[in-house]
């Protein structure tokens, strides 16, 4: 699929999401096959721009094109200011936040909280499409909650300014991550515009992967919660929709060298003792299902410095590799 002069190939991409879509984890997901990983958001909030917090966020240094970064807010005019500021600052598609669901961000009238104010959403769109040369993507959800769907009259408005791309959280606002997807409401989005689509929303495996660009028409899948502690689901997605065919499951070995290389990167981005502190999540995901899972983040959150973290992490996937040391 093509967003402006960049063509998203495979059509597999990394979701934005809090706390997780770190330029670590993005360039991680882009190496193992994402055709493009879009960043946390950063705020439009221009107060905010020089924290420690955003200027990561912002961080884009040696991250391969395109560089997608989403922003968020409710103010029209100062969208458009966080826009031409992240352009000039290296972001080569702009993507605007309607689809966040948390409270902190819905109560001052962003995310996801836009969709009941179509106007506002207009005016918003219009003057970020107006302010930059690069493409401008929209995020939303299908609405506010089930009684007030309007997925398609916002991706109305969206292609009329000249958005150049839209992704679809298949639930309201109100389901937050609850209940199944909805993507007949997708479908009917696609159906209504002539823009690319992505259908986002319970894309765990390359067969559900498929069953959605089927079932929806859109261009292609984003990929959020189904990304975490399995950043090689771009790869297994891309291998499965070019060939109809899996990709063995990788081994404790490749995942254990695919996770210290993770937590290296998140060390040198954060420093050790955030680094140490952030990763422990991700730890806690790239165990998940595995045997022994509790036990090992009983022990592993307790480390306090990147060498017992890492020691640690290589002992777990050692012993999953030889079932005699778990059994020990």
């Amino acid at each position: 699929m093509q967003i402006g002069p960049y063509l998203i190939d495979p059509p597999v991409v990394l979701a934005p999401m809090a706390g997780v879509t770190d330029k670590p984890f993005r360039l991680l997901c882009k190496r193992l096959g994402a055709g493009l990983a879009v960043s946390e958001m950063t705020t439009a909030d221009p107060r905010l721009w020089n924290t420690r917090k955003s200027l990561r966020r912002m961080d884009h240094e040696g991250e391969p094109e395109p560089v997608s970064v989403q922003i968020a807010g409710y103010d029209p005019g100062m969208l458009a200011d966080a826009a031409r500021y992240n352009a000039d600052n290296g972001a080569q598609i702009v993507d605007i936040n309607m689809g966040c669901p948390a409270k902190k961000v819905c109560n001052v009238w962003a995310g996801s909280a836009l969709l009941q104010d179509e106007p506002l959403v207009a005016r918003i769109v219009k003057a970020v499409v107006d302010a930059v040369d690069v493409p401008v993507t929209l995020k939303i959800r299908t609405g506010w909650d089930r009684d007030n769907k309007n997925a398609l009259t916002i991706a109305r408005i969206a292609e009329d300014a000249g958005i150049a791309a839209l992704a679809v959280h298949g639930r309201t606002r109100a389901d937050k991550y609850e209940g199944d997807a909805e993507y007949d409401t997708i479908a009917a989005v696609k159906q209504a515009v002539g823009i690319p689509v992505f259908a986002n929303g319970d894309v765990l495996t390359p067969q559900k992967a498929k069953h959605v660009l089927a079932v929806t028409g859109a261009d292609a899948v984003m990929v959020g919660r189904g990304a975490q502690g399995r950043p090689w689901i771009f790869r297994e997605i891309a291998h499965y929709l070019a060939t109809g065919e899996l990709l063995p499951e990788p081994t404790p070995a490749e995942v254990c060298a695919i996770l210290t290389g993770h937590l290296q990167d998140l060390y040198a981005f954060y420093g050790e003792p955030q680094g140490v502190r952030i990763a422990r999540k991700h730890l806690g995901w790239y165990a998940k299902d595995r045997p022994e899972n509790a036990a090992f983040r009983h022990v592993v959150n307790r480390a306090e410095s990147p060498q017992e973290q890492l020691q640690l992490t290589a002992d777990y996937f050692a012993s999953l590799q030889d079932p005699l040391i778990l059994a020990a």
